[in-house]
């Protein structure tokens, strides 16, 4: 896949993913999510867009943060902060109502106008602490 049709493909899943839009439709149907920190995986379309959505409106009011995105050929990266109120249990928290943000990186594969895979560097242990914390 060319530079300039990864680099279409994922501006515009952000803008959708940003935007409250159809984000799962840049997806392939096998898509795999893993997250690096813990090795956890989530494979397809249906259970990595619940995911994501989990992350940002069940468990969280919470929106990525864009602050940089690097494409090159069948791949791309973005870093950015995490940032939203708790509102629902994690890992056994309970909601705590506390304010988080958290940077974060994502590596993706991108083949024939969809993302295949996704790698979230994302500090689920730093997380799970800072609610912990707000907890007592």
């Amino acid at each position: 896949m060319s530079v300039p049709d990864t680099e279409s493909t994922m501006r515009d899943y952000l803008n959708a993913l940003l935007g409250g839009g159809d984000f799962a439709a840049f997806f392939s149907d096998d898509i795999l999510w893993t997250t690096m920190e813990t090795g956890d995986e989530i494979r397809g379309r249906d259970a990595v867009r619940d995911y994501i959505v989990a992350l940002h409106s069940q468990l969280f009011e919470a929106t990525p943060e864009l602050r940089s995105l690097a494409v090159a050929d069948g791949i791309a990266s973005l870093e950015a902060d995490f940032v939203g109120t708790h509102v629902a249990e994690l890992a056994g928290v309970p909601a705590t109502g506390a304010r988080v943000r958290l940077p974060y990186a994502m590596f993706y594969d991108v083949e024939g106008g969809s993302i295949t895979a996704l790698r979230a560097y994302f500090p689920i242990t730093v997380l799970v602490q800072k609610l912990q914390e707000a907890a007592t």
